[in-house]
């Protein structure tokens, strides 16, 4: 990781990063810890930077678009505020982008069934789900590796958990390479030191959960929902993960924000109990995120802002698919008007 950081500091032209996420709901404080900062900084070495919302993997899991614009609004104001630049970053949707999900078929050719059942993201989002495994959440995979391969991403800032995701894109880009001739880059994973937000329950902070503080959230929202987060009978506070995990949980999100340690954080309020360190807290996460809310309040007067990044995004976007697709075509010999 040392090696690839220092050519990314040294040559940050030469690499191109996809990255991106469902807009399955509002942004939390584990977006913005785990994805967003590292894609600000990323944008700040000279790091191309393409971002998708997609739109159509929210219908992997679930049977209803519902909130979907919504929440893409709201996500491309909590990007904008957090400092990301729709002139180094391209924001953009997937359903706006025909030419990219058409890779999709050329490369579902490229895997077996049985690559696809052994993704450990599929499989852990099906057991979420709870329901039947549909056809789009098995090829789930695939379509991220379109979605890094129709720009020919370099590039893919990834945790641990999603490592199979990259390298199955290597492996598709590999073997279209292989079948039909060189096109496509072989993306290197960058593995991120973002820490695991726990939500005010102590589990992963997480939309589906209902326990996240939203970056969006008001001052008094933030508390309300701290006010309202477990903790215990013990009056001294101590962070232990595995026996305290609701403590440990608001002990983290305040040392997050505040820029220190939990350790740190339990010292300082000591016998001082539940409702100290549920103010504590609150009043980090509020101090933290003050300018981040003024800059989205500002941009969210004008509706405009928004519209206008995604589609200056979009068009790049579908420029880039178009030519990719054609290429695409042509080395398969299925380029007819030519």
């Amino acid at each position: 990781m040392a090696a690839l950081d220092a050519r990314i500091a040294a040559h940050p032209d030469q690499f191109r990063v996809l990255t991106g996420e469902r807009p399955t709901g509002r942004l939390h404080l584990g977006h913005y810890f785990g994805t967003i900062l590292e894609r600000v900084t990323l944008q700040g070495q000279g790091v191309e930077t393409f971002l998708v919302l997609a739109d159509y993997q929210v219908i992997t899991d679930r049977d209803t678009a519902e909130n979907v614009a919504t929440n893409v609004h709201d996500a491309v104001l909590d990007y904008l505020a957090a400092g990301l630049d729709p002139t180094s970053t391209t924001i953009f949707t997937h359903s706006s982008v025909p030419a990219l999900n058409q890779l999709l078929l050329p490369f579902l050719s490229l895997v077996t069934e049985a690559e696809l059942h052994r993704n450990p993201t599929v499989k852990a989002e099906l057991a979420a789900s709870g329901r039947a495994l549909s056809g789009l959440m098995l090829t789930y995979p695939v379509h991220q590796a379109a979605d890094i391969l129709f720009c020919k991403g370099n590039l893919v800032p990834v945790g641990k958990d999603n490592l199979p995701h990259v390298e199955l894109t290597r492996t598709v880009a590999r073997r279209f390479n292989d079948r039909y001739g060189d096109l496509f880059p072989e993306p290197e994973p960058l593995i991120t030191a973002a820490p695991e937000v726990p939500g005010v329950d102590g589990r992963k902070m997480s939309k589906s959960y209902g326990n996240a503080i939203a970056l969006g959230m008001t001052e008094d929202e933030t508390a309300a929902v701290i006010r309202r987060a477990t903790t215990d009978s013990e009056r001294h506070i101590t962070f232990d993960p595995e026996g305290r995990p609701g403590v440990a949980a608001l002990l983290t999100t305040a040392a997050l924000c505040a820029g220190t340690t939990p350790e740190i954080i339990a010292e300082r309020i000591g016998s001082k109990g539940a409702a100290e360190l549920k103010r504590v807290t609150t009043d980090a996460v509020n101090d933290r995120f003050t300018t981040h809310r003024r800059r989205r309040a500002e941009l969210a007067q004008d509706r405009s802002t928004v519209t206008d990044v995604l589609q200056a995004g979009i068009e790049r976007a579908n420029t880039i698919a178009d030519t990719t697709l054609d290429e695409v075509r042509s080395i398969m010999s299925m380029n007819y008007t030519r």
